[in-house]
Formats: structure tokens, sequence, C-alpha cells
């Protein structure tokens, strides 16, 4: 496994890998790895020849009162388990690396990134979307993995891809749960055992949804009841929406509906999802 830390290692080692007509994988990632990464990493090691994850803690993607500073970050783990997976390469990059001075130019993805979850965090997926365009220009992979968590994230990316015509396949993994149900994330590790607990009350919330919908309710139904078992599970909801997936706006039909909530469980903020009804 080579470690690379700046742009030029990394075109060099990648200089490598395309003589040898290796097709190339990307995992971006901001550290703090768990299973869910793991997975995203297994997925890709399992389908392209040369397997690139980076890690690096994207500045531009946390508003001024969000954790940039207390983000978890664990490098010898996360190298450890990059290691075990058979990884090739390991891009971690200080920011002046990424960017030779704060970047002036933004991408925004529209109104795609301005709702729901944009509407809480203004400017935050144009900070994603800034630097995974500046990332898919360094490392240039043919495929690129993403995880269904960050359901938004997803959309925003793909679209942002599709616009710009760039060759690169978006795959998505699954989102990878603890037996109780909470969906993994890089942030359980603020919650104290009490908020762990109550946690799940986002899995759950997500259930009743889904039953909801199952049951023929009405969207609007279907978000209060979502609601409802947020307050009910001891969190303080931001939101608990039903959206189109690709757009994350209004449905017109329960077929395709993606169930998305956001909630606070004490200083913690989590999101998770659900995709209901969806058609191959």
């Amino acid at each position: 496994m080579k470690i690379v830390r700046t742009a030029g290692e990394l075109r060099a080692e990648l200089a490598e890998e395309r003589a040898a007509d290796r097709t190339v994988g990307f995992v971006p990632t901001m550290g703090a790895l768990h299973e869910g990464h793991l997975s995203l990493v297994r997925l890709a090691r399992s389908s392209t020849a040369a397997v690139v994850v980076s890690i690096f803690v994207n500045p531009l993607q946390f508003g001024p009162s969000e954790d940039f500073e207390a983000y978890p970050r664990d490098e010898a783990h996360d190298l450890e388990l990059l290691e075990r997976e058979g990884v090739d390469i390991v891009f971690i990059p200080r920011a002046r690396d990424v960017w030779a001075q704060p970047p002036t130019t933004l991408v925004s993805v529209g109104e795609l990134s301005r709702i729901v979850e944009g509407a809480i965090r203004p400017g935050h997926f144009d900070g994603v979307a800034t630097v995974v365009a500046t990332l898919f220009n360094l490392v240039r992979p043919d495929v690129a993995y993403f995880g269904q968590k960050d359901a938004q994230q997803v959309a925003v990316i793909k679209k942002m891809v599709t616009d710009l015509a760039w060759p690169i396949e978006i795959r998505v993994g699954p989102t990878v749960r603890d037996p109780d149900g909470l969906a993994l994330s890089s942030r359980n590790v603020y919650l104290n055992a009490a908020e762990r607990t109550r946690a799940t009350s986002l899995w759950r919330a997500l259930q009743e949804g889904e039953r909801s919908l199952a049951s023929g309710d009405a969207l609007e139904t279907t978000e209060k009841v979502m609601w409802e078992a947020l307050v009910a599970g001891g969190v303080e909801p931001d939101y608990a929406s039903v959206v189109d997936p690709d757009t994350f706006g209004p449905v017109d039909t329960q077929a395709g509906s993606l169930l998305v909530i956001a909630a606070h469980v004490g200083s913690t903020r989590l999101i998770d999802n659900l995709l209901v009804n969806r058609e191959a």
C-alpha cells in the first residue's frame, strides 16, 4: 500500500496504474473509518483493479459553528484498516496540497444543494461538490464509490457528474447498520451510552414511515409519523420528509420514495434515510 500526501506523488503513482491499463476505483473519505467505509473499499476492490482511498477532512463543507476542529481523526488506525483491505494508494493531503490557496471557485449543484439537508446547512453541499470535483480531477477514477447513508450527497455528486459530462461511474453501497439499526457514522463516537440508545429512534422512525407508506397513508401523514417517532424516542428532529430520491423535491407517487430524517441526539446531529418501493 502506497501512502501519498501531495498531488504530484498521487499523479506519479496513478501514472503507473494507467500505464498498466488498470481500472481505478476511488473511495473518498474524511477518515475516522468504520465498517461503512470499508464496505465501499471492498466493493471497489471487487470491481476495479487499483483502489485509491482519500482521507481529507474538508473544511469547505463545515459551517462556522460545526465540528471541523473536533471531527474525529485517527490516521494510524485508518491506515491499519486500509492495509488489511488491500488498498493500493491512500491519499492523505493537507488543505494546501489540495488547494494552493482557499478556492474562490466553488461548485454548486443548484436547487438540489439548497433544499432538505442543504436548507439546514447552507453551503454544505457546495463544499462537498467542490472537494469531490477537485479530488476527481486529481485521481481521475473510472469508478467512484459512495454510501447510501449520505443520500443527498450521492444525488448531488451524480448530478454534478452528469452535468459536467465526466466519464466517471458512480456506484452506491448500501447503508451499513449496527444490529440495533443505527447507521454507522464517524460522529457516533460523540454519543454517550444513553444517547447511543436514543439514537436508535432514527431507524425506528424510518421503519414506521415505511409501514405508513405501505398502508397507503398520504405522504404528509408519513412525515408526521416519522416526526412523532423521533420525538417519542427522545431526540430533537430537524426534519422528517418523504422526497424524490434523485431530486429531493416532492414526489407524485409513493413508488421510488426516499424517507429522510435528521435529528439532534444530545449535541450530536445524525442523519439517516430509507429508500422504499424503488423499482429496479
